[in-house]
């Protein structure tokens, strides 16, 4: 039985926008996590004050890691639909150009 991927591969032409976006998403998310870190490691016990609604600042960032993560995601879908569209517009019509 061969397997094989069911929808043909190609090259994407939005991939190199895909991969800067992704790269630049990926730094500030990286960063945000870092200060969390960074908090746990210099100031442990500032983790411990209650900060929203009853809730320690550990877990109120804790859930602001996860939240992030998910819009970050939602934006990087978004977007990258939004380029391929505009890429495949401009293949089916290269009369035109790009806004901006």
């Amino acid at each position: 039985m061969l397997h094989e991927p069911a929808t043909p591969a190609g090259k994407d032409p939005a991939g190199p926008y895909k991969m800067r976006l992704g790269i630049r998403m990926f730094i500030f998310y990286a960063l945000f996590y870092a200060s969390f870190v960074a908090i746990n490691l210099l100031f442990p016990l500032a983790m411990g004050a209650i900060v929203f609604l009853g809730l320690n600042l550990a877990t109120v960032y804790g859930f602001l890691l996860i939240i992030v993560a998910l819009i970050e995601a939602l934006i990087y879908n978004y977007m990258c639909h939004k380029k391929e569209v505009e890429l495949a517009h401009l293949e089916s019509d290269p009369s035109e150009t790009t806004k901006g």
